[in-house]
């Protein structure tokens, strides 16, 4: 039996698993009371701009009206009922948005209800489609170190075995495939040793490969680093002529955060299966999908098992298809790639500055992605206190402190986002020094 007399705070820090925390946390979470627009305010009385887009699914901000408007009509007729055997309005709708906005050629889709397990579902897709080719060997998913791709047991086992999140479990997990990152730096041309190195990676494992996945672009929780889109371009081809599928991850980069509505975009290709999330209801309900284009739906059609054997209970979900719908417009209608490729001007303006500070090892922006890396670990508690301080809520992770902030603030407010962290940086880094 609990202590019913604790206090709201201490009864969190008792009783309730954070992520990526010990139970109990290292340091106090903040009690929020209500979010509106770009802001969050707490039950203490701050009032916070956010630059995380609560983990960059909040891409419309908060309280938004049109997404409350489509979460209380759908209300009105159902919150939820079985996707087996049964459809909705809600559903196909969303569906018929998707693949008007996703690469062409994409054409099938899971409705997932996360991002992990849509990975899931995409290696599950990838095993059944090589069982259709007759591939019997091909049981190996193959990706680049630096990598994240949720917390669920196979998704963990493409993540980077060594210096990810997940490395505690890696001799438990099963033995995929590694090849060393994609160089750094989007603008920066794909090195012949890296060409070659992948091209090698190919030859000699290619038998074993179902598919190989990999986030286009922007490498997100493995470093927040980001790729030459020639680097997409060459996997393509080598896929192709190998007979691998290629699973572009979006759940991180889709929507526009990239200054592209999907960042494969950027290398000007279509994966046979991706994978979306996050802003897709932005940020209102837990929601996924995996899609792939017909010649891997046929394939797994006509193989000896026809059925995709995935069935989550609240797969399709009505009220999660409806907002989810209601959001893809949203980004439709503002042009979201536009609005981040504007944002990535104003982060750089204000963060380069930052530079001058010996701490900072690197400054490196993409749409509406800010990162600034520093040479050492941040201290978590110590930080959060200063975040507090000067009224902004970011989560850095390790070394990298990065803002992902809603793509509907205005100039002023991202103005605003990049002066409070700046404020926090600078503080922070001379009581280091």
């Amino acid at each position: 039996m609990f202590d019913t007399s604790l206090s709201d705070s201490a009864f969190d820090e008792q009783h309730l698993w954070h992520p990526y925390t010990s139970l109990p946390p290292t340091y106090p979470n903040l009690i929020i009371e209500r979010a509106e627009g770009v802001y969050l305010h707490t039950q203490s009385g701050e009032t916070l701009i956010d630059g995380m887009s609560s983990w960059w699914a909040a891409v419309h901000g908060y309280n938004h009206s049109a997404l409350n408007d489509a979460v209380k009509n759908q209300l009105d007729n159902m919150a939820h009922v079985m996707f087996g055997g049964l459809t909705h309005k809600p559903a196909i709708e969303l569906g018929k948005t998707l693949l008007s906005i996703v690469p062409k050629g994409l054409d099938a889709i899971f409705y997932a209800d996360s991002g992990s397990i849509a990975v899931e579902v995409a290696l599950k897709m990838a095993l059944q489609y090589q069982l259709g080719c007759h591939h019997k060997n091909r049981k190996q998913i193959a990706t680049t170190r630096s990598g994240y791709y949720g917390d669920t047991w196979h998704a963990m086992s493409i993540c980077d075995p060594e210096a990810g999140m997940h490395s505690i479990y890696g001799k438990q997990l099963p033995i995929q495939l590694f090849v060393d990152a994609p160089t750094d730096g989007f603008d920066k041309p794909m090195s012949a040793s890296s060409r070659q190195e992948l091209e090698a990676f190919f030859v000699a494992n290619h038998t074993k490969m179902a598919a190989f996945i990999i986030e286009p672009i922007v490498q997100g929780a493995g470093g927040m680093r980001f790729y030459n889109p020639e680097y997409l371009q060459l996997l393509r081809k080598l896929c192709d002529e190998y007979q691998v599928l290629l699973i572009a991850d979006e759940i991180a980069t889709g929507f526009g955060r990239t200054g592209a509505m999907f960042a494969s975009e950027h290398a000007n290709i279509v994966p046979d299966i991706m994978t979306v999330g996050k802003a897709l209801t932005g940020g209102y309900m837990t929601f996924a999908a995996t899609l792939c284009t017909r010649h891997v739906a046929d394939t797994i059609a006509s193989s000896d098992n026809p059925a995709l054997m995935h069935g989550p209970t609240f797969m399709g979900n009505p009220l999660a298809c409806a907002v989810a719908n209601t959001s893809l417009q949203l980004m439709i209608e503002g042009d979201y790639p536009e609005r981040a490729r504007h944002i990535q001007v104003l982060l750089e303006k204000q963060l380069f500055a930052l530079n001058t500070q010996t701490a900072v090892k690197e400054i490196r922006c993409l749409g509406a992605i800010g990162v600034i890396e520093l040479f050492d670990s941040v201290n978590m508690p110590r930080f959060q206190q200063l975040l507090i301080k000067h009224k902004v809520w970011v989560r850095p992770f390790g070394r990298l402190v990065y803002i992902m902030p809603p793509i509907i603030m205005t100039d002023e407010e991202v103005t605003l986002l990049c002066e409070r962290l700046s404020a926090v940086l600078t503080e922070y880094l001379e009581a280091l020094s």
